[in-house]
């Protein structure tokens, strides 16, 4: 079905009468979240954190509202046609950054259309094999993957999501061949990862943790510039020999383009006094994230280097998606 179809299904069903300008006393008045994956992700799982630590420090209920479907646009795009007065709120991440390469018309403009709030935290991608996989370690890996071009494979949740997107950037790096193989879903491509249908896969650490812990599967490296605190045995990419790769996921807090910069600040001030607490850090390790606080500003700065990195990633892979 075409994303303009399950859009506009989704669209009539969830915009239904404004709400009205946001007061002095913002919020006086329930805020929903709409979050475009579904219950129980790892996205779902932060976003469900923060919102509750928001309920309780503005005395008013932040709501989580899951629109999944079509690789979040039909969320992305109920909150960029909300009313523009705070009460409806985007908890984005880095399909914000891709979707705007891979379709011809998603409904809706990053730029135009939203306005940052603040970033809320980051995570390392993890490589992440089948226990029975031979390689034990990255160099091994890719000394697997050119020495037996196209027979390694990688699995992903769909083609053009991060975790594909990801695996494109690695293969570029490497100048290796691997098979890409797509799923309705990450649980789906984790499970045949588990039972060693798949090899590889790239996946976010939330996602990965438990399964990794679980010792289900085993992880080869991470991204960023440390290494996880619940995996202190797994090196970096540029421990491993590959520092150029870096394909990280991000969360951060969006408002319908024309949300008051009172509410803007109002918003952003409480995001970064909950991501300050530090229960709030205890549970985002737990998590596999790092509280990212920051301004507004910061938010679109971070966004348009992140564009910038997967726009070039997507065009190198050919992907294109309606």
């Amino acid at each position: 079905m075409k994303i303009a179809s399950l859009i506009a299904a989704s669209l009539a069903a969830a915009l239904g009468t404004a709400t009205a300008p946001a007061h002095a006393a913002y919020p006086d008045k329930p805020v929903t979240i709409i979050v475009p994956f579904a219950p129980g992700g790892g996205s779902d799982n932060i976003a469900r954190y923060v919102a509750s630590r928001l309920s309780e420090r503005t005395g008013s209920t932040f709501v989580i509202e899951n629109k999944p479907g079509a690789g979040t646009n039909i969320g992305n795009q109920l909150a960029a046609r909300a009313p523009a007065d705070g009460y409806t709120l985007l908890f984005g991440q880095v399909t914000l950054s891709i979707n705007p390469y891979l379709y011809k018309d998603l409904g809706y403009d990053v730029k135009k259309n939203f306005v940052p709030v603040g970033m809320i935290a980051t995570s390392p991608t993890v490589l992440i094999v089948a226990d029975q996989f031979p390689a034990r370690t990255l160099r091994e890996a890719i000394d697997l993957i050119r020495g037996k071009p196209g027979t390694v494979n990688f699995g992903s949740g769909g083609a053009g999501t991060s975790v594909h997107l990801s695996g494109e950037l690695f293969k570029s790096l490497i100048q290796g061949d691997m098979q890409h193989v797509p799923y309705k879903g990450s649980s789906p491509a984790m499970t045949d990862l588990i039972g060693g249908r798949l090899q590889m896969m790239f996946d976010t650490a939330p996602s990965a943790l438990p399964q990794i812990k679980g010792r289900k599967v085993r992880a080869l490296a991470v991204t960023g510039k440390s290494r996880l605190a619940d995996l202190p045995d797994v090196p970096t990419f540029a421990e491993a020999g590959l520092p150029a790769f870096d394909a990280p996921a991000w969360y951060g807090m969006l408002a319908p383009a024309g949300t008051p910069a009172g509410v803007v600040a109002t918003l952003n001030e409480q995001i970064n006094a909950v991501l300050g607490e530090a229960a709030t850090r205890r549970r985002m390790q737990e998590l596999g994230v790092a509280p990212s606080p920051g301004t507004p500003e910061d938010m679109a700065a971070f966004m348009d280097t992140e564009g910038r990195r997967w726009q070039a990633t997507v065009r190198s892979a050919n992907v294109s998606l309606e």
